[in-house]
């Protein structure tokens, strides 16, 4: 094969002049590899031939490249780009506001391509922008539409929530370890996941402080416990302040449980904050609000953000597709692959659609029926039949969306799991 030689001009040195006369009357696809500072862009024909390989640095040069592409006399241009995080959003807006159409290609489509045209495995920033242009010519792109305000609030906020629930988690592992070396027997006793804990310890910090002021403990437990724990379970925290096994703390580590307690206490709010927020926007939109009573106002939101609604997919299964949940195989001759879930796309949405389908393995009974039979089937792996049970979870939510209601007992056999149809 060829060799191709994939050689960038800097935009100021480039020949624009013969770029225009090459470009004129033509077609002309611009693909371009993105990065933080240095970026490569390919001019190409229909014909795959290469008009340039430009380079700039954005965004300082990023406006001269948009004003010499708008003065190229091509009968029609196409910006086409792969999403790479967020470090291609303020040139794909730009150049959406000056009018040229802007496409996206899927990076794993790149990346396979990268032997295909050159024989090269090899990708780099030039050969990566040639790629681009010539997998878009080849019909493996989409165009790149702007997402509406609400969904971009919609963004925000469930970033805005994980920020919080990384923190949150961070420091209860944290608060963890301390207190299993200063005080082991309160873990054991009303645990982490309790807001009794965190406020005791961010108002004491230790186990001796809290033993030196017993009474307004006592108080403090009562009062945040607000008739949930129990007079005896209180007795017997602060009865372990008094003999615990633990490491005495030196005035710098009871303020880390302090500050840890304090932040746990600030987190926690923040979530529930949060979550109100969730629940108020989701209860102003009607497909949120159907897709909410199958997997949760949260998990709703989360999908809307990283696939958009169920709406926009022609069929159940591209809806499945899109959250990467269609099944691959790879088999060859005597050899049978296991059956897996490509995980293309967002992890995200996997991993909130994963814990509605623990929900519903627990909470249904037909759900959970089914569950049971198929973990018993594979030989008690779980993984699998909780895949299994998200996939089905999809598929339904796209007829859900659409106002049909939700029945366990249509995508499971009833009769078949013993029950009643």
């Amino acid at each position: 094969m060829k060799k191709r030689r994939y050689r960038a001009t800097n935009v100021k040195q480039a020949n624009w002049e013969k770029m225009a006369s090459l470009a004129a009357g033509e077609c002309v696809v611009f693909g371009v590899d993105v990065a933080k500072d240095d970026f490569f862009g390919v001019l190409m024909k229909t014909d795959r031939s290469v008009i340039e390989t430009i380079k700039w640095v954005h965004p300082q040069q990023t406006r001269e490249l948009a004003d010499h592409l708008l003065e190229l006399e091509a009968q029609n241009l196409e910006v086409v780009m792969e999403p790479s995080g967020t470090y291609g959003d303020a040139l794909r807006g730009y150049l959406t506001g000056l009018g040229l159409p802007v496409y996206r290609v899927s990076p794993k489509r790149v990346h396979d391509a990268a032997e295909l045209y050159d024989g090269v495995p090899s990708l780099h920033d030039a050969k990566s922008a040639y790629l681009i242009a010539r997998v878009h010519l080849d019909g493996a792109s989409a165009p790149w539409g702007e997402l509406s305000a609400s969904r971009r609030d919609h963004h925000a906020l469930t970033a805005e929530l994980d920020l919080y629930q990384s923190q949150h988690q961070a420091n209860l592992n944290r608060l963890d370890a301390y207190l299993n070396r200063h005080w082991p027997e309160v873990v054991r006793i009303l645990g982490l996941s309790t807001v009794s804990l965190p406020t005791l310890i961010g108002e004491y910090g230790d186990p001796g402080q809290v033993s030196a002021h017993r009474d307004e403990a006592q108080r403090l437990l009562r009062r945040t416990g607000r008739g949930l724990l129990s007079g005896e379970k209180i007795e017997q925290v602060l009865d372990s302040s008094e003999t615990t096994l633990g490491v005495p703390c030196t005035p710098g580590e009871r303020h880390l449980l302090q500050v840890l307690g304090c932040e746990l206490l600030r987190t926690h709010k923040a979530l529930k904050a949060i979550e109100n927020q969730i629940g108020k926007g989701v209860d102003k939109d009607l497909v949120l609000r159907r897709m909410a009573r199958v997997v949760g106002k949260t998990t709703s939101l989360v999908l809307e953000t990283t696939q958009g609604t169920p709406l926009e997919y022609p069929n159940p299964h591209s809806y499945l597709k899109g959250m990467g949940l269609n099944l691959k195989e790879r088999s060859s001759g005597k050899h049978a692959g296991q059956l897996k879930i490509t995980k293309r796309g967002p992890g995200k949405a996997r991993k909130y659609l994963y814990f509605a389908a623990l929900r519903w393995s627990h909470q249904d009974p037909v759900s959970a029926a089914w569950y049971q039979n198929k973990v018993q089937r594979d030989g008690g792996l779980k993984g699998k039949a909780v895949t299994a049970l998200m996939r089905k979870l999809a598929l339904s939510l796209w007829y859900v969306a659409r106002g049909e209601p939700f029945d366990t007992r249509k995508l499971f056999n009833a009769r078949a799991l013993g029950m009643a149809a």
